[in-house]
Formats: structure tokens, C-alpha cells, sequence
């Protein structure tokens, strides 16, 4: 099969090249999934876990992508609740290799149905972000209606998801970012936007929940926004500041059937609308670890021609 694979940690994106690499192996409770779209983060040639297996171990050549939406073309031994032929989407493990390839092994829970009506490039675009923002506003944020919400990044891969998800659940959201992305902004939702660049951030005023994914001096002045008892949620490093008699949590995004379905609910009822930038083929996908910050949204590598 065709991947995208890196044989060289310290080259980096330069060592990244489509490569002919073994169909996947599918282990106890896997599928091997027929990759039709895939998404990726930037940033993940510098995880670890893009270069080990879980004991430690040099994967390279490793494929990286972690986003992916297919076809199940295979069932692992003991694998149950999915079916071949059967649409899915989701995460693929970390520490094996990813999304950028025609094919690829996936633990079963890792992925949800994916509805008939929901494009795989649309769907390629939800895993990390959708999950991120889910659970940054509902299993660690506990945000409940009447609440308000300072969402750094609004318009960005998270953001926009999370200003719909927060609007949809009744929440007051307050979203940042540059002068370019205020329109996105408000339009996805936001209740009002702070530029991070001619604004200032206290401005926002108090709110019960911060979704942060800035970290910095940002992380700590938005910390001194959060009403006592409030809560301080980010995926950019450990909080070094904590607001008063509240809570203050660092989290790493996490597989979730359950949510997952939850995600593809809403984009089919027309409530969630992830933003889709660029969408190029495999072969691209070197130049598409430089993002083109004019477009915006996130940049989906369309593995067929025409994804079904």
C-alpha cells in the first residue's frame, strides 16, 4: 500500500516522503480500516509517540495522521460492534502508525459508525478537534447552561468547534483570537470576541470556564478571569495558576465511541459544522505540514479520488 511515511526523526517533514510500505496487520480487536480521508496536527513529527511503539521501541518509517474516516475492510480476532463494509471514523492509536496511508490498523473502540449522509472528508475533520472541545467543555469544563465561556483560538480547529458546542448548550461564549477570525467567530456563535492583538483580554470580564489552548502568559492572564469556583481547562501544558476555590486541569484528548456519535448527531441535524480548509491527496501531504494560514479551517488529505 501508499503512505506518507517519515524514516528520519531528525529530518523531520523533509524526511517525510510516499513510500510503499506492508498492508497493516490487524491484532486482537482491531479493524483495518480503508482510509478515504484523513486529518493531522502540524506539530505531532514532534511527539514522542509518533517515533515509539508502547514499549519504547523505534517505529520508523512511522506514518503519521491520527484523524482518519473509512471503510472497515477486516476484522482483528475478537473484534465485536463493528462490521466489515460498515463507514467509520475516529483516532488512530498513537503510538502506531497513523491515518496517512491507504490502509490502517485500528483498535475497534477507537472508532463510531459514521452516517451514510456524512462526507468523509467532513468527517476526517471531527476526531481530534470534535473530541478535544467535547471533552474540554463537558467531561472536565462541566459546563452547564447560563454559564459563560472564554474560548481561546474561536475560530481556529478546537475553537470552532467548541463556540458551537458551548453555544448549542446554552452557554455565554466569549471567543479569541486575530482580527481576521472575529467574523468566523461571531458567525460560528460567539457571543462576543476579543483580538488577542488590539484588544485587551481583561475586557472579557468574568466567566466560569476557560478552554485554553494558547498556554503562555495567555493561559495565566485568562486565569485571572475565571469567577471563584470556576474552572480552567488547557490542552497547551500543566496550569501554573489556579482560580480561587476552583479547578485548574491539563488533559490530553482521548478515544470515545460514545462522543463520537454525539459529534456525527449534530453535523447530520445541521448543528455542528467543522470548518474544512484545504483538501489535497496523499501525495501532498509534505507540503501540507506548512499550513497556509489564509485558508482557513483544517486541511483534510483526501486518500481516493472520490471518498464514498
Amino acid at each position: 500500500m501508499q503512505a506518507m511515511a517519515v524514516s528520519d526523526r531528525e529530518a523531520g517533514i523533509k524526511g517525510m516522503s510516499l513510500t510503499e510500505l506492508p498492508y497493516p496487520h490487524a491484532a486482537e480487536n482491531d479493524v483495518v480500516v480503508r482510509v478515504h480521508a484523513a486529518g493531522f496536527t502540524p506539530g505531532e513529527l514532534d511527539w514522542p509517540a509518533t517515533w515509539t511503539d508502547r514499549a519504547g521501541r523505534d517505529r520508523t518509517p512511522s506514518v503519521p495522521g491520527h484523524e482518519l474516516s473509512g471503510v472497515v475492510v477486516e476484522l482483528g480476532y475478537g473484534t465485536t460492534g463493528l462490521t466489515v463494509g460498515q463507514r467509520v471514523f475516529g483516532l488512530a492509536d498513537w503510538t502506531r502508525n497513523g491515518s496517512l496511508a491507504e490502509y490502517t490498523a485500528v483498535e475497534a473502540r477507537n472508532l463510531a459508525p459514521l452516517p451514510a449522509d456524512i462526507d468523509h472528508v467532513v468527517a476526517a475533520a471531527l476526531p481530534i478537534s470534535g473530541l478535544t472541545a467535547w471533552q474540554g467543555l463537558f467531561t472536565h469544563g462541566r459546563l452547564t447552561t447560563g454559564q459563560t465561556v472564554l474560548i481561546h483560538g474561536a475560530a481556529g480547529g478546537v475553537g470552532s468547534i467548541a463556540v458551537q458546542l458551548a453555544r448549542e448548550a446554552g452557554a455565554h461564549v466569549i471567543g479569541t483570537g486575530r482580527a481576521a477570525d472575529r467574523d468566523r467567530a461571531l458567525a460560528l456563535g460567539a457571543d462576543a470576541f476579543v483580538d488577542l492583538d488590539t484588544e485587551k483580554l481583561e475586557d472579557a470580564g468574568d466567566v466560569d470556564l476557560l478552554l485554553d489552548v494558547i498556554g503562555g502568559d495567555i493561559l495565566a492572564r485568562s486565569t485571572a478571569l475565571v469567577r471563584e469556583g470556576g474552572t480552567v481547562v488547557t490542552i497547551a501544558e500543566p496550569p501554573a495558576v489556579f482560580p480561587r476555590n476552583g479547578r485548574a486541569l491539563f488533559f490530553v484528548v482521548e478515544p470515545d465511541r460514545a462522543q463520537l456519535i454525539e459529534l456525527a448527531t449534530r453535523v447530520r441535524d445541521g448543528r455542528l459544522k467543522p470548518v474544512v480548509g484545504a483538501v489535497r491527496p496523499l501525495a501532498e501531504a509534505v507540503a501540507a505540514f506548512a499550513p497556509d494560514k489564509r485558508i482557513p479551517g483544517k486541511t483534510i488529505i483526501q486518500i481516493t479520488e472520490q471518498p464514498r
